[in-house]
């Protein structure tokens, strides 16, 4: 764990700036409770030919849910990277303005051990546990089933993603191996959940959907024989 605060503290030290201390906290809104990407999974819904994948992301993001946030952040309960009683290099001191976080430091007279740094958080705490990236798990999902729809969406899905990953590291509230559980679990889901889709959609004919694809290929059978017949 001690490269994991290393990397961060680099980030803090040799990253940080006004103009970024603006943009992060705006940028991880993105993955707040997953809302904007549950947003664009219900947009996906309304076209036919973007419904395969939209039922796609709504299965991965509700494995997020169960897996991630229900399961495993619980089952392995790990400290955040600003909690002051996990016993490492970090104490966090105040937050948003505010001198003293007293859900973490609960008396307002203690004096931040020797060796500890002094952090001040730019968004609001997290209360839960920090394994995997709740954020970018949800990112990840959505935006990975929208690329296996189009690229051309999909791409700028996924960099939003990557930035909603390193916001949670800016803003030092989760460690590395959290986005990076948060990301490998995400494309996980969108993984499992395409699976799933393709035996439930095999014999619808929208587009994207297999049945769609088998349709196609059908016709332009019909299609040449046709032509064959007339020559």
């Amino acid at each position: 764990m001690d490269w994991e605060f290393q990397f961060l503290n680099w980030i803090q030290n040799n990253l940080r700036s006004e103009t970024m201390d603006k943009i992060m906290p705006i940028i991880t809104k993105f993955g707040d409770g997953g809302i904007f990407w549950i947003a664009v999974t219900l947009l996906l819904f309304i076209p036919k030919r973007t419904r395969k994948y939209a039922h796609v992301s709504a299965l991965a993001l509700i494995f997020c849910v169960i897996g991630g946030n229900v399961i495993l952040k619980n089952l392995i309960a790990r400290p955040r990277p600003f909690w002051l009683e996990n016993g490492n290099p970090l104490a966090m001191i105040g937050i948003q303005g505010n001198p003293l976080e007293r859900l973490y430091i609960r008396d307002s007279a203690m004096v931040v051990p020797e060796g500890r740094t002094v952090l001040q958080l730019l968004v609001k705490a997290p209360t839960d546990f920090a394994f995997p990236s709740g954020h970018t798990q949800a990112s990840f999902a959505a935006a990975t089933s929208i690329c296996m729809w189009k690229r051309k969406w999909g791409i700028p899905a996924l960099v939003l993603a990557a930035l909603v990953a390193f916001s949670r590291m800016y803003l030092y509230v989760h460690y590395p191996t959290d986005v990076l559980g948060g990301f490998l679990f995400g494309v996980g889901y969108a993984l499992l959940g395409l699976a799933i889709c393709n035996k439930l959609f095999r014999k619808k004919t929208w587009d994207g959907c297999e049945g769609a694809r088998r349709l196609a290929r059908k016709r332009q059978k019909q299609a040449e024989a046709a032509a064959a017949a007339a020559k």
